[in-house]
């Protein structure tokens, strides 16, 4: 049963249609990723299915009763404004969820002012507000932005143990194959929807389009046939030579299954001599902390070096230490003559919003060499998804993706051979990542990312970087996936060792088991659970008798139909509890039956 149904909609962006006549239904239990090149309209769908923005043409209906919460790519707040202020609300059900949320989220001082905190811990607050709503339907975006790997984790079995429904717009290609069972395409203006996830949707996407093509290839063979006879001089005197004529005519205005846009970067590189950036014994801490200590190392030529470790531990610190920006407490950072390095940083610098975008772009030079000779700075642009026409827009008109994108190109033309870059997959879009990932591969360059993105890391580094915070930096060899099985061979080694050493101490025997008991909330709860049941149960064939009564007055059934859902919903919650207390007492009756 649907839920939502998107009916025919229309929206336009200025000249531009982000959607043209498109529709979809979301069912129950949908978990839905939707995806598709930056500026298409991914965004503003959510904001129309929330009811922040309305369509043009067609409409957007949600189940009577469905409640919704969203999560905006930039919460906004209010300046004064604390955490505490901003995501409790005295309500003692919520407040202890979006608590236990923050404390997952590495938010821990609820007095911190909202104007303080940095984007990525905003959007921390703002996502576990939203979590600990109590609705029917989440629209989240982008909300693995500023996680750690951890984090994402957490979220992701948040989310798949979520028994509402989930629309959200994410680039992180695992995370979209591990919690959703539907993909959302947005492509020129349709809607396009997979029954799968990521790497579902790739095949099947696939599948779509060899069969446009296919009827593509079909429309143009019966084009040639229709204008050889039309060739022959045929007279439209008859009924059906006239319609011979219109269909000719359709066929010559049929619509032509547009190529899927994609980023296709030229190598961008310098020459670079032997010696590239060299850590000598490095260390840096604020305050008491140390985020890095004693940290020895030479980057070797086309390295492929990923950063990663929980928020805060000074991974875009030592990024900053490689760029020149900031110095070492301890140590030295020595650069080749040879190096030119292009950072990439977290957050978008400032743009003149009223410039141009192709005006951006020859601020950072008129033209590149590449291996395919000089390119100038509009063939570049058009590379980047930038038509001639939104090269000559000012930089305000462009989306969050598109400017991030803009200003990517602008560091690959600064002719770097190193290329520093934090979180580079953050709010682009997966045809934008994927062909950067390409790019990067094969870069005649030294590349070192910090990225959260484990399918990045996995399809570009060659060694990780996991830095703890306190100050250890810990070397593997591969990707993320490298990485896990390393990590977890450790762990498995630790545990033998610790298992070994116990036995040659004699520490050999187990644990003794903790002893079953209901707390007294439990024993309460336990005894009264039956009789609340049954009164739930009562009231369910109550509010069918008083729906059958009143099935002609629409406005007390819309009242009594949101009472029934709410009471079926109570009941369900109870029968779950019903079940878990009374697994927990046979569970003691066999204890003490021992």
């Amino acid at each position: 049963m649907n839920i939502i149904n998107i009916e025919h909609i229309t929206k336009r962006f200025g000249d531009k249609f982000l959607f043209e006549d498109a529709s979809f239904g979301v069912q129950e239990g949908d978990k839905i990723g939707i995806v598709g090149i930056n500026g298409t309209g991914k965004s503003t769908l959510l904001k129309m299915i929330a009811g922040e923005e309305e369509p043009d043409e067609g409409q957007i209906i949600r189940q009577n009763g469905k409640k919704a919460a969203y999560l905006l790519q930039n919460p906004v707040f209010c300046a004064d404004s604390d955490i505490a202020g901003y995501a409790l609300d005295g309500n003692p059900d919520t407040d202890w969820k979006v608590q236990s949320n923050l404390t997952k989220l590495g938010i821990l001082d609820y007095t911190a002012k909202m104007a303080d905190l940095s984007g990525g811990q905003r959007r921390k607050v703002a996502l576990a507000k939203v979590l600990a709503e109590d609705v029917d339907i989440l629209l989240l975006d982008e909300p693995t932005n500023h996680l750690d790997e951890g984090m994402i984790i957490w979220l992701e079995d948040y989310l798949r143990n979520y028994r509402g429904v989930v629309l959200m717009v994410t680039h992180d290609r695992y995370f979209l194959d591990r919690v959703t069972n539907r993909i959302l395409e947005v492509d020129n203006g349709k809607i396009y929807g997979y029954e799968a996830g990521y790497s579902g949707f790739l095949e099947l996407k696939a599948q779509r389009e060899e069969m446009e093509l296919a009827s593509e290839r079909k429309r143009k063979s019966v084009l040639r046939m229709e204008l050889e006879w039309a060739k022959r001089g045929c007279r439209a005197r008859s009924t059906k030579q006239r319609a011979r004529l219109e269909r000719l005519e359709a066929l010559k205005n049929g619509k032509v299954p547009e190529a899927e846009k994609s980023v296709d970067v030229a190598k961008i590189s310098t020459r670079m001599g032997k010696k590239t950036i060299e850590l000598h014994h490095i260390s840096k801490g604020y305050g008491e902390r140390n985020l890095i200590r004693d940290l020895d190392y030479i980057v070797l030529r086309d390295q492929r070096l990923g950063i990663i470790g929980p928020n805060g531990c000074g991974k875009s610190t030592l990024l900053k230490m490689m760029a020149g920006q900031i110095a070492p407490d301890e140590g030295e950072i020595e650069i080749g003559e040879t190096i030119r390095i292009g950072y990439f940083a977290q957050e978008v610098p400032d743009m003149d919003n009223s410039v141009r975008v192709i005006d951006y772009i020859k601020d950072f030079g008129e033209y590149v060499q590449t291996e395919e000779g000089k390119i100038s700075a509009s063939a570049m642009l058009e590379r980047f998804l930038f038509t001639p026409e939104m090269q000559y827009t000012p930089v305000e008109k462009l989306s969050g993706g598109e400017k991030r994108r803009l200003y990517l190109l602008s560091v690959l033309m600064q002719g770097a051979n190193v290329l520093l870059l934090d979180e580079p997959s953050n709010d682009l879009d997966i045809a934008t990542v994927t062909i950067l990932e390409d790019y990067l591969n094969s870069f005649e360059g030294i590349v070192v990312a910090v990225s959260h993105d484990r399918y990045f890391l996995d399809n570009v580094v060659d060694r990780i970087f996991e830095l703890d915070g306190n100050g250890d930096v810990t070397q593997y060899e591969g990707g993320y996936t490298d990485y896990l099985n390393a990590r977890g061979e450790q762990r498995k080694e630790t545990e033998e060792a610790e298992k070994s050493r116990k036995n040659e101490a004699g520490d050999w025997k187990k644990p003794r088991q903790a002893k079953l008991k209901f707390t007294y909330k439990e024993q309460k709860e336990y005894e009264g659970i039956d009789d609340e049941i049954s009164s739930l149960e009562a009231k369910l064939e109550k509010l069918d008798q008083d729906m059958m009564a009143n099935a002609t007055n629409s406005m007390k059934l819309t009242e009594l139909t949101r009472e029934k859902d709410k009471t079926e919903k109570e009941l369900e919650e109870k029968m779950e509890r019903w079940v878990y207390l009374n697994d927990l007492a046979e569970r003691i009756a066999e204890q003490n039956a021992q």
